[in-house]
């Protein structure tokens, strides 16, 4: 009588990794994917705020120069409008329209009634000057509330 050795049909363990190897493999390879591209959505987030925040800097120091200072200087706002021209890009048209049709204009209307205030005798006329450099002086005051406010959307890092 010949003896056979008892066969098994279940599968050895071996057979079991194997087929659990690859759907392993491609779990890593999608997580690992995805946390690159995460890294890549938080860069960019991270290259745009440091160049928002460049933005507002700018518009806060011209601001901050013309309240303690009460003029405008030529290079002050050469440099604002330097530092502020790709708000439109960055930010958005409504931020770019305020920081060129606001500050930009508000700043320019003083520095010529500083200019004109120079060479005006003492009159009515120097009195009105005054007053309206006043109110743009004031207006500048209020203006570091609105910028925070138009930039708060555009400098949250939230995740």
């Amino acid at each position: 009588m010949i003896c056979a050795s008892p066969v098994s049909s279940d599968p050895h363990w071996t057979a079991y990794l194997s087929a659990l190897l690859t759907p392993t493999v491609a779990f890593f390879g999608i997580f690992i994917a995805f946390r690159q591209w995460r890294t890549a959505q938080n860069k960019l987030k991270l290259e745009l705020f440091d160049r928002r925040l460049a933005v507002y800097e700018v518009a806060l120091k011209f601001i901050a120069a013309i309240t303690a200072h009460g003029k405008v200087k030529d290079d002050e706002l050469f440099q604002f409008l330097s530092g502020v021209r790709e708000a439109k890009w960055l930010l958005s048209v409504e931020i770019a329209e305020y920081l060129d049709k606001e500050l930009y204009r508000n700043a320019v209307d003083l520095h010529c009634l500083e200019e004109e205030l120079q060479e005006m005798p003492h009159s009515e006329q120097r009195k009105t000057n005054i007053h309206k450099q006043a109110e743009i002086k004031k207006w500048f005051v209020k203006q570091f509330d609105v910028l925070d406010e138009k930039f708060s959307l555009f400098l949250k890092l939230a995740h």
